[in-house]
């Protein structure tokens, strides 16, 4: 089990440790719905350095990333990030990352439990004129995520953080510190992540935590990011991802750029795309009062009819939320359907997302 540089002050302010994903990891802090509350209300800094880091550099690295990712590449210019994914031949996810153009390489940043296997699928494509270098764990990756986000920031650097737009980023010192400085999160809300080499890790989060004081910003757990991530029906890999899910039925068409020419998983998606989607992820609310959690089974007329991938009670509507697949024929909005809750069945209803709005 690893520790990520900024382990001790999690311990230091009383964080519930857990493992996840190689590493020791705070679930939560004061509380999972009360640092989801913070986060939706003024600001939370989340430490999220156990994922991975990769750059890719050379004179063939653009053809490369464009080969392996789904997303358009050409699209890309220096200071610009997109969502992204990578799929096998056959079309299922190996996992979503987002990557990074550089001015003389691109960065890809991929989920934590996924890093070896991404890592060796990469370099098993690399060609002679590609260099891959992980740095995971040299660098610290932290979220500042909520309405005060940019506020709490701004004193801390010279760069005008109103002016740099959604999935976009620049490279510049924040608190004294060279990093890159993205306007991408997790949640849902307004916020930035901030990758830097892991011996200012202190000197940056203290920093954060000062100039967030005003706005009662406080560390969040990994608790409060999945649920802030499910409110927006944000996808995780292991539970609404995996190598037997295709983006296109995961809603991730929009990001599966077909005609941008070869990439690994074209083929495949493209007859998927022919003869279309068997099966849809769905979002839906609970009509009765219970807590979906993944793996339950998802019923219609006393049929199965599918599983929940991702489920919880949501903090800011006060009802059970959760996702999953079901059949294409079935998976229009204001559908009902049933999920099994250990020998209990309750009553839910498929609903337009994302589940919350402002």
């Amino acid at each position: 089990m690893k520790k990520t540089a900024l382990y001790e002050k999690h311990v230091q302010a009383g964080a519930k440790i857990v493992e996840f994903a190689g590493y020791f990891m705070p679930i939560q802090f004061r509380g999972i719905i009360d640092e989801h509350k913070r986060v939706r209300s003024t600001v939370g800094i989340f430490d999220v350095s156990h994922m991975g880091e990769f750059f890719v550099s050379g004179k063939g690295a653009r053809d490369f990333v464009q080969k392996m990712t789904l997303n358009d590449v050409n699209k890309l210019f220096p200071g610009r990030a997109q969502y992204s994914g990578m799929c096998y031949e056959h079309g299922g996810m190996i996992d979503d990352l987002i990557v990074y153009q550089r001015e003389n390489d691109y960065m890809l940043i991929v989920n934590a439990a996924n890093r070896i296997k991404d890592w060796d699928w990469l370099h098993s494509h690399k060609t002679p004129d590609v260099e891959l270098r992980d740095r995971s764990d040299e660098l610290t990756l932290v979220a500042v995520q909520g309405p005060d986000a940019e506020s709490t920031l701004q004193s801390l650097t010279s760069t005008d953080l109103s002016q740099i737009k959604f999935y976009h980023f620049t490279e510049d010192k924040l608190a004294g510190i060279p990093m890159i400085i993205s306007r991408t999160g997790y949640t849902g809300e307004p916020g930035f992540e901030l990758c830097f080499d892991t011996e200012s890790s202190d000197i940056v989060y203290d920093a954060i935590i000062k100039a967030g004081d005003p706005f009662q910003i406080e560390p969040i757990g990994l608790g409060a990011r999945d649920t802030l991530r499910l409110e927006m029906k944000y996808c995780l890999y292991g539970n609404d991802l995996d190598e037997k899910t295709n983006p296109l039925e995961a809603g991730l068409g929009w990001i599966t750029k077909l005609d941008k020419g070869d990439f690994i998983g074209r083929d495949a998606l493209l007859k998927v795309k022919t003869e279309g989607i068997r099966r849809k992820l769905i979002g839906f609310t609970m009509l009765e009062r219970a807590f979906p959690r993944h793996g339950y089974v998802l019923a219609q007329n006393g049929h199965a009819i599918g599983v929940v991938t991702s489920g919880t009670v949501s903090p800011m509507l006060d009802r059970g939320i959760g996702m999953g697949y079901v059949p294409k024929e079935l998976s229009s909005v204001g559908t009902e359907l049933d999920v099994q809750v250990r020998n209990r069945t309750f009553r839910a209803q498929i609903v337009e997302t994302p589940f919350y709005k402002k």
